[in-house]
């Protein structure tokens, strides 16, 4: 039997393992030195004052929404082509959601999709936007820092698949995490994002209020006494959201190549352009810029003539074992979110786009071969 070319995969390296073995025969395998020696390189690398990692990218969102203290009836700004995470906890906070529509194409939520949010909902008063850097592309973040400061609201980057993504401020490369323009940015090391720690998240930020928030809810609210090592108090009920020793010595060790891994990625990238370039105008597909992307996804879009047809395409590659993704299925067509409407970029994107296998070890014979099977499936429908 054929193994299959899944659309993500991690890169576990003999580096990783002998970190994770090395842990294994120290005192620590839950909280510990390795814990606190992540946190630090995760700041040095994003460029942010503060980290704390935490047991997912979901748990992460959770710290940075309690962080900012939403309550019952606060005001929440999201794209609707989003991941269910950000969703799930405003509802079980009791925040009002308002879901923006996305560009077709990007199925990203850019400024003037918020603007229209807002103005069609006669929105008036805002506790945040929550914006997210699909498939590691980076978002507007300038533009949104200056609705930031209009509307006085918390900024909060979900930017679970940008690790070691960047933009332009002032002529210089600012990594998204810096938390510059935002007030929190959540991360997630999942197996198939940037790097993993089997799972795992990270949230960075520039507040220190808003830090001090996050580290004690992360670990049942306990704060250690002065008294000595057997003593503690509890502030305020707190969570365990806490990432082990264990988890964090595969972090550290995949942090120190995740450059590295960025490249690799890229490299898969530039040869679906150079392949797909010729075919612009039946498939329409992600190019290198000058801003730094995570390659986080590899997204196009091609016009399918029904969603049958789209789905008859995921079974063809499935067939020809290599497993296409979609991401993300419109919240608005969960149970969970049955009162919204539809939105027409949302629709498009839906109807158009998917993720094509991109991970580090991917090889190009595998790379060509799902190439041939998309350019064939197109020339046979149109």
């Amino acid at each position: 039997m054929k193994k299959l070319i899944p659309y993500g995969r991690q890169s576990i390296g003999s580096k990783d393992i002998s970190a994770i073995v090395k842990t294994t025969k120290s005192d620590y395998l839950t909280t510990g030195p390795k814990v606190i020696e992540f946190e630090k390189e995760i700041r040095k690398y994003t460029g942010s004052r503060y980290a704390a990692v935490c047991n997912s990218g979901t748990s992460a969102l959770h710290l940075a929404f309690l962080s900012i203290g939403i309550k019952a009836g606060d005001i929440v700004i999201m794209p609707s082509i989003n991941f269910i995470a950000s969703f799930n906890i405003c509802k079980m906070l009791k925040a009002k959601i308002y879901l923006s529509d996305v560009d077709g194409v990007t199925g990203k939520m850019g400024p003037k999709n918020i603007l229209d949010c807002i103005k069609k909902n006669k929105i008036k008063r805002i506790k945040a936007i929550v914006t997210m850097h699909l498939g590691g592309r980076p978002d507007n973040v300038i533009e949104l820092h200056k609705l930031k400061k209009k509307y006085r609201c918390f900024i909060i980057e979900d930017s679970c698949h940008a690790l070691g993504s960047e933009y332009l401020y002032q002529n210089k490369k600012l990594k998204i995490g810096c938390a510059k323009h935002a007030d929190i940015s959540t991360f997630s090391f999942h197996p198939i994002k940037s790097i993993t720690t089997s799972e795992g998240g990270a949230v960075t930020t520039n507040n220190t209020k808003l830090f001090k928030k996050i580290y004690l809810l992360k670990s049942h609210g306990i704060i250690r006494s002065r008294l000595g090592h057997w003593s503690y108090n509890v502030k305020t009920p707190g969570y365990n959201f806490r990432l082990s020793d264990l988890s964090c010595s595969l972090g550290l060790s995949q942090l120190r190549r995740l450059d590295f891994f960025i490249r690799k990625r890229e490299r898969v990238a530039k040869i679906y352009e150079d392949n797909f370039k010729k075919y612009s105008h039946y498939i329409k597909f992600q190019k290198i810029t000058k801003s730094k992307n995570s390659w986080h996804l590899y997204v196009v879009n091609i016009k399918f003539n029904s969603f049958k047809q789209k789905n008859n395409f995921f079974k063809y590659l499935k067939k020809n074992n290599v497993l296409a993704q979609f991401h993300y299925i419109p919240i608005y067509n969960f149970t969970i979110a049955k009162n919204f409407k539809k939105m027409p970029g949302s629709e498009l994107y839906f109807k158009t786009a998917l993720s094509l296998p991109i991970f580090v070890d991917l090889k190009k014979t595998q790379q060509l071969k799902i190439v041939k099977l998309v350019l064939n499936f197109i020339k046979k429908t149109n």
